[in-house]
């Protein structure tokens, strides 16, 4: 364990606190777990206030330019109100829900690229200090699984996965900013589209997946981009053929016009990451069983790539150890 030395509003030598979150990734929409740790310090202090911010590193687009910066997305209260002795130690367990919306960080424990974390605050004696960040780990809903599956499926690679700040217009989204997964365009579809974006929105029904594709122009025709999205029931992943459903809407996305408007109504960006092809499939054969099996392979592998995990490395190093704070102690 690592405790952190809280602001000394004491004079002698203020309290300590960790953060330790459960193991393993979580769902969104589930439930968050772990524990705050205490340690008194030189005397006893008033503990006015425990809290913990769900924080995400995020990009936005804007007339100067892009930026990135930390948005924090949810908080609860966990503890306080209680004296906290000197030396003494407590431990504080907590189970909070996450936002539906909350972003996919991992595939089958291999990183996608969007940072989250844990900050834990806490307010002794007046003063208030908040805490390194916890890295914080989020892996697919059935829905998000199966749908990244089919695609990788189908053949599409991995190129990158950022958070975007701001709104897709005709949804039902809630977080001031969504996820953009970005993906290569499969062999079958070269004609068609450069890229395809995809987010995911979550509710506590379904989840809405949002589809654009970057058409590629002809020689009398500029390129432009296509919108659309789809709604599905939780209780729909395990009963779809997702190569035949994913198929289809990839399809109509990319032989219709968008009816949402173009991406420049809500901001993108991103650092585009090299991917890979993801293994061919009939979309019309397998069933679901075998989806799973071959988008493993696919999608999967291209977010396996040697780039990829290097560049989530150093984002994860440079947003964590970027918080202000005092040094540790063991």
């Amino acid at each position: 364990m690592v405790f952190k030395r809280l602001l000394d509003a004491t004079g002698v030598g203020g309290p300590s606190v960790d953060t330790v979150l459960d193991d393993g990734p979580v769902l969104p929409g589930g439930a968050l777990t772990g524990r705050v740790l205490l340690r008194g310090g030189g005397e006893a202090v008033e503990v006015e206030h425990i809290g913990l911010e769900l924080i995400a590193r995020v990009e936005a687009e804007h007339a100067e330019g892009g930026s990135e910066g930390a948005v924090a997305f949810e908080r609860f209260t966990v503890g306080g109100g209680f004296r906290l002795g000197g030396q003494e130690e407590r431990e504080l367990a907590f189970s909070v829900p996450l936002p539906w919306e909350t972003p996919v960080t991992e595939l089958h424990g291999r990183p996608l690229g969007s940072v989250l974390g844990v900050r834990t605050e806490v307010a002794v004696a007046g003063s208030r200090d908040k805490g390194y960040l916890d890295p914080l780990s989020v892996r697919p809903l059935p829905v998000q699984e199966a749908v990244l599956e089919a695609l990788g499926g189908l053949g599409f690679g991995f190129r990158s996965a950022a958070l975007e700040y701001g709104r897709i217009g005709g949804t039902g989204q809630r977080l001031p900013f969504h996820q953009q997964i970005e993906l290569t365009p499969a062999p079958r579809y070269p004609h068609a589209v450069s890229e395809i974006e995809l987010t995911f929105l979550a509710s506590p029904t379904g989840v809405e997946v949002v589809l654009e594709a970057d058409k590629r122009g002809g020689p009398y025709a500029p390129g432009h981009d296509a919108l659309t999205r789809f709604v599905v029931p939780h209780e729909d992943a395990p009963a779809r053929n997702w190569p035949t459903e994913v198929d289809t809407w990839i399809r109509q996305v990319t032989e219709h016009r968008d009816a949402y408007g173009s991406h420049a109504a809500y901001g993108h960006g991103g650092r585009p990451l090299p991917g890979r092809y993801g293994t061919g499939a009939d979309p019309s054969g397998p069933g679901p069983g075998t989806a799973v099996a071959t988008g493993t392979a696919g999608l999967a592998a291209g977010v396996a790539g040697g780039v990829v995990a290097a560049e989530v490395v150093d984002a994860i190093g440079g947003f964590f150890e970027g918080e202000e704070g005092e040094g540790d102690e063991g």
